[in-house]
């Protein structure tokens, strides 16, 4: 961690997904140039660093996270000299840039691997993991995040190889020094040409239990941030403390007291993405985030992280469906309030796409208009196991990954202004109404919001130093907590239900004067019964 270079403390994020934010040759998909036109734009809204989904050579099994080159960028998307010239634009403007960096598996159309399957006796072989195997018989019994065996048979050779997310991904094998030496010669690569960092795609991945380990209750503790790994992560470490680089890793299975040592001054990474606060409740087919659950999670990373460690605060990003409709009621209102409750949390906060403007769900009627792989297998097991069509596209595109993927909306011109052409994936109809350009001019819209409260966040020092206490704990609507340090103190309460609720608050809060300085509806004065209305949000910053 490079503590002596913490710039990212008082930071705050805007991830891209290149192939939908903005296309500027018409063939409708997004891509480097269309995002140097868009840099503006960002700086307008307040952020400080872009991370960038894949932008390398990939056959695209997995929207670029499998990598068949990863010092060549996807053609789709450009040239070497269009990142080149995108990252000097945005050093121009102030902005830093990070990149995703894939190491757990490759492409299977990456050379090492193609060498590898065509000759037992390559060197190539041992960068993965490779197996004796029958075609009715694997390795073990571990199953694949994307579903089905961990483990795919080659004939040619009577062995299998591993892959924890698709058999076009397979996972390389850490353990081999040579593929270490590669891997981290590439790193350098990206760094020296001038990036500030990277996001770690499933970092906690790349070491494997023995292959007999017996699975007792969790499925993927397999490979779930095992026992070694911090070996890889050291090696790591020192590469991006060379050149002082920003690191923030999605690294599942490490708990929250665990992270401290993960991202605190001598940890590996300067943050870690978690995965669990996005606490489901509800049918198949019908859940929203719980709120309770949703706030308890994020609450204890607040308080594990508090004076050691650093959080990377998100609430959407290229994975998950959009917030506004599944913890939202799809409004400007239930945006704003969104906003309010995690940007003024303690840590790093990354704003994804099209959340500065408040996008909903796609509201799928066919499977076709699916694109997304994983989706698709759904759909069809949903079909197999007896599931009418309809019953099968309603579980299926609930909560599929494509409604975070669907096109960015600039404007209310044909494809919401994001291609002259035929969009890769459909643009969701209600960009007439939710759009950059409309947004821009409306000076109560989801992205004004958006801009007004990163530059409150970022008045006040106490949000990134400050201390977290949470307020009425076991409320299940209200997300209420106290940022505080020896200067200022602000008081956050937000209502995250579409009910209008009415909250008892303690005489320990209402010792201290507060006046009410943020906020997405009228002022209110702070008072023993606090009543609001579904989705507002208040802030509060105390006196004297």
């Amino acid at each position: 961690m490079t503590a002596a270079n913490s710039w990212w403390k008082n930071a705050v994020g805007y991830q891209i997904y290149p192939r939908s934010f903005y296309d500027s040759n018409g063939d409708g998909i997004g891509d480097l140039q269309g995002i140097i036109q868009k840099l503006p734009y960002l700086k307008e809204l307040g952020v400080d660093f872009i991370w960038l989904n894949p932008i390398y050579t990939s056959p695209n099994v997995d929207n670029g996270y499998d990598i068949s080159d990863y010092q060549g960028i996807q053609a789709e998307y450009g040239t070497m000299a269009d990142f080149q010239e995108l990252l000097r634009s945005a050093h121009e403007l102030g902005l830093k840039l990070i990149l995703d960096l894939v190491v757990n598996h490759t492409s299977d159309q990456h050379p090492w691997f193609l060498a590898a399957k065509a000759d037992k006796d390559s060197p190539y072989r041992d960068y993965y993991h490779w197996q004796s195997a029958t075609e009715a018989k694997a390795p073990n019994e571990w199953q694949s995040f994307f579903g089905g065996s961990t483990w795919t048979y080659d004939p040619e050779s009577g062995e299998s190889y591993f892959h924890v997310f698709a058999p076009e991904q397979p996972d390389v094998n850490w353990r081999n020094e040579r593929l270490r030496k590669e891997m981290y010669q590439m790193i350098d690569w990206w760094l020296e040409l001038g990036i500030d960092g990277f996001r770690l795609d499933a970092i906690s991945h790349i070491q494997k239990e023995p292959w007999d380990f017996k699975i007792t209750d969790n499925p993927w503790a397999p490979f779930m941030n095992v026992t070694g790994i911090d070996d890889y992560m050291v090696e790591l470490q020192a590469i991006f403390d060379k050149h002082q680089a920003m690191t923030v890793g999605e690294a599942s299975g490490v708990s929250s007291r665990a992270a401290v040592n993960w991202t605190n001054e001598t940890g590996y990474l300067d943050m870690i993405f978690e995965l669990e606060h996005n606490v489901r409740q509800g049918l198949p087919g019908e859940e929203r985030i719980n709120v309770l659950g949703f706030k308890k999670v994020l609450a204890r990373w607040q308080k594990h992280l508090e004076w050691s460690g650093w959080n990377a605060l998100y609430v959407e990003n290229h994975d998950n469906p959009r917030i506004n409709s599944i913890l939202g009621n799809e409004t400007p209102q239930s945006a704003k309030a969104i906003a309010v409750c995690y940007l003024l949390l303690k840590g790093t906060p990354f704003i994804y796409q099209g959340q500065e403007l408040g996008m909903t769900n796609f509201p799928f009627t066919e499977i076709d208009q699916v694109d997304a792989k994983d989706s698709h297998n759904q759909y069809r097991l949903l079909l197999a196991a007896g599931h009418s069509p309809e019953e099968a596209l309603q579980l299926t595109t609930h909560w599929t990954r494509d409604h975070a993927r669907t096109p960015m909306q600039w404007d209310d011109e044909v494809n919401a202004g994001f291609t002259s052409g035929t969009p890769w994936l459909g643009v969701n109809p209600n960009y007439s109404r939710i759009n950059v350009a409309k947004e821009s001019h409306e000076s109560d819209s989801v992205l004004h919001f958006y801009q007004k409260l990163l530059a409150f966040r970022k008045e006040h020092e106490t949000f990134v130093e400050g201390s977290f206490d949470l307020v009425a704990a076991n409320d299940p609507d209200i997300f209420a907590y106290v940022r505080q340090d020896g200067r200022e103190s602000f008081l956050v309460l937000v209502n995250l239900s579409d009910n209008a609720r009415t909250l008892t608050m303690k005489q320990a809060l209402l010792n201290k004067e507060y006046q009410y300085v943020f906020g997405n509806g009228e002022r209110k004065k702070l008072t023993k019964k606090m009543h609001f209305e579904p989705y507002e949000a208040l802030v509060f910053q105390g006196i004297g």
